[in-house]
């Protein structure tokens, strides 16, 4: 805790030292973070690029209420938000024909065939089109709820529901079938 006060407080100061040591401890998990929001590894590292910079800039109004990391975690997941939003290629809204489409089959009960690597299911998450993409990872790994997936997102609770389970379709169908690929390779 004292380490990490010492590391703020020369992050403020503007010593490249103290940004490098804040850097290396983060950026790991941070990388990681934007590539669950990313479409590919250029964009993850642009989203972690400038969230350092968001980070660096703002240090000095944390408040110290919270966690450090989780303040600079929220800086993160906006700034991959924003992102998205201003790189978008793909619209949120889809409508329910275009949704429908991208699930050719419906839900099935078949269990899933066994767990893939970090690696493999990160590419499989960053497969899925935007708006599912980002309502998945703000309901799954940052465990927004609902209403609040709708007020950052600018979109109603039913969508947010109905692309977090559309999301869960593709991911099961994109499993289902990179298993049965490895399976018979």
């Amino acid at each position: 805790m004292e380490q990490e006060q010492k590391i703020i407080e020369g992050c403020i100061s503007g010593r490249r030292k103290a940004q490098n040591e804040l850097y290396s401890r983060y950026s790991g998990l941070f990388y990681g973070i934007c590539l669950r929001y990313a479409g590919n590894r250029t964009e993850a590292q642009d989203i972690l690029q400038d969230s350092f910079v968001k980070i660096f800039t703002k240090i000095s109004s944390f408040n110290k209420l919270g966690s450090f990391e989780g303040w600079m975690r929220r800086i993160v997941v906006n700034t991959a938000l924003n992102y998205l939003r201003d790189h978008a290629r793909e619209r949120i809204n889809l409508s329910l024909s275009e949704q429908y489409d991208l699930v050719a089959d419906e839900e099935s009960s078949d269990e899933l065939p066994e767990p893939l690597p970090a690696e493999m299911m990160i590419k499989l998450i960053q497969s899925l089109p935007e708006g599912y993409r980002m309502v998945f990872n703000l309901y799954v790994f940052e465990q927004n709820t609902h209403k609040q997936i709708a007020e950052i997102l600018s979109i109603s609770e039913n969508t947010s529901k109905t692309q977090l389970m559309r999301a869960r379709l593709m991911l099961r169908k994109l499993i289902t079938e990179h298993s049965s690929v490895t399976v018979n390779s």
